[in-house]
């Protein structure tokens, strides 16, 4: 049986077995194995996209939602944009234009604008405080892992063409070190210092 998508049309199966020998499709065709540093990178940028969704079930506040969900679909995109080989080469192309500094231009905007409501930091800080606060600090840690991922893709395989992907992951880091922050100071927890 097929469960109907988000218009109604059928969607295929969750499993289909391609991948039970230890390899997986790419966007474009191309099958690889499921350890290939192009996986392990999505994979961590998939791993981080449900973390920030944890957080956001925990403690849904409207000042971070809207901008949470816009970047959990931008990290879907990079997602995609790390498992497609080269465009030129498969003859396939994404359906939107890779990330790039716009959407990094956004994450910075949005540091900027909670890191005012902040005090000063003059020491590192614990990680944790709160729930979501600590969920947000707990994906910012994946998304330097994902970070590192990618840049061990970009080395490796010379993969230039997700070139914004490490500054946007970069920056998200940050965003997510900050929003932190502030869930701690909505909920009248204090940073503590280390």
């Amino acid at each position: 049986m097929r469960a109907a998508g988000a218009q109604g049309a059928a969607v295929a199966k969750i499993y289909t077995k391609t991948g039970d020998a230890g390899d997986t499709g790419l966007l474009g065709g191309s099958r690889v194995p499921k350890d290939h540093l192009r996986v392990e990178a999505y994979g961590q940028v998939d791993e981080l996209n449900a973390m920030i969704g944890l957080a956001l079930a925990l403690e849904p506040q409207p000042y971070c939602r809207d901008l949470l969900e816009r970047v959990q679909r931008e990290l879907f995109h990079i997602g995609a944009e790390l498992a497609m080989i080269d465009p030129i080469k498969t003859g396939k192309a994404l359906r939107r234009p890779p990330i790039g500094l716009q959407q990094v231009a956004v994450l910075e905007e949005a540091i900027d604008r909670h890191e005012a409501e902040l005090p000063p930091l003059k020491q590192f800080i614990l990680p944790g405080g709160v729930p979501k606060a600590a969920a947000l600090h707990l994906a910012r840690t994946v998304c330097r892992r994902a970070e590192r991922a990618v840049v061990r893709l970009h080395r490796e395989l010379e993969a230039g063409e997700t070139s914004s992907v490490v500054p946007y992951l970069n920056r998200l880091s940050d965003l997510l070190f900050v929003l932190a922050r502030v869930a701690n100071r909505t909920a009248g927890a204090p940073d503590i210092t280390w």
